[in-house]
């Protein structure tokens, strides 16, 4: 197998690093790989935002709702959706932006927002780094903004620690492959019976390595999508974006 994909199939999350830096030339060549990274219509409306200092990690940790990995490696990265970036480019062309008030522009945003964490998680563990995305910095997204000094026109979509692995956690079962890829059309007779399969394979997961507070996924995801949090729109409006077309 080649060794990318089999790198890219060994994902999983790393939640102990040890506090050794990582080397200046091996960040670069990770953020210079997301740099590449595609953008739709080339727009680069994505911008990150490497934070190394200590006291910093420390006060994203608590804004993701008590993440000690953060404030553990030595290395946080935000990912920033960028349309002050691209607003400043339509002046010099004599316009002006309303793109951050569509949803096809906040969508175009955050996938590019999305393609560049991945990529940023693929050259890390190819370099031979821990990761683990972190989404909860948008439990508090003005605090994130704040202590980002973002301007208008960008939001903090989320984030990824990076470090050197102290303990390595065990890869997490993934709901069966029929569940995700469909050939030709969507199949949805297929779902209801690979989420019945993969809670019980989920909780019998969590037994093994001792979690006695592990959730089944049904379970998990009516905890986190039986609910809506207003703030991030209220945040992200008055960021700039809204949705008007």
């Amino acid at each position: 197998m080649n060794e990318t994909i089999r790198l890219l199939q060994a994902h999983h999350s790393s939640r102990s690093y040890k506090t050794d830096p990582i080397p200046d030339g091996v960040l670069e060549a990770i953020i210079e790989a997301a740099h590449r990274a595609p953008t739709s219509t080339n727009s680069q409306e994505v911008s990150l935002v490497v934070v190394r200092n200590e006291k910093s990690r420390a006060r994203i940790a608590e804004i993701a709702g008590g993440q000690p990995w953060i404030a553990q490696a030595p290395v946080f990265i935000a990912v920033i959706v960028d349309l002050y970036k691209t607003g400043l480019g339509v002046e010099n062309a004599g316009g002006k932006q309303v793109f951050q008030r569509s949803l096809e522009g906040i969508v175009a945003a955050v996938s590019d927002a999305g393609i560049a964490m991945a990529t940023i998680m693929a050259a890390s563990r190819a370099s031979g780094l821990g990761v683990v995305p972190i989404g909860g910095i948008r439990r508090d997204p003005q605090a994130m903004i704040d202590l980002l000094g973002l301007p208008p026109n960008t939001f903090p979509v989320d984030g990824v620690v990076l470090g050197y692995v102290g303990e390595e956690s065990p890869q997490k079962p993934r709901m069966s492959i029929q569940s995700f890829r469909h050939d030709e059309k969507y199949h949805p007779e297929a779902i209801k019976p690979a989420i019945d399969a993969y809670d019980r394979t989920l909780q019998a997961y969590w037994q093994r390595i001792g979690r006695t507070d592990g959730l089944s996924w049904s379970a998990n995801m009516a905890q986190h999508y039986s609910t809506f949090s207003r703030l991030i729109k209220s945040v992200a409006q008055k960021q700039g974006f809204t949705i008007e077309v």
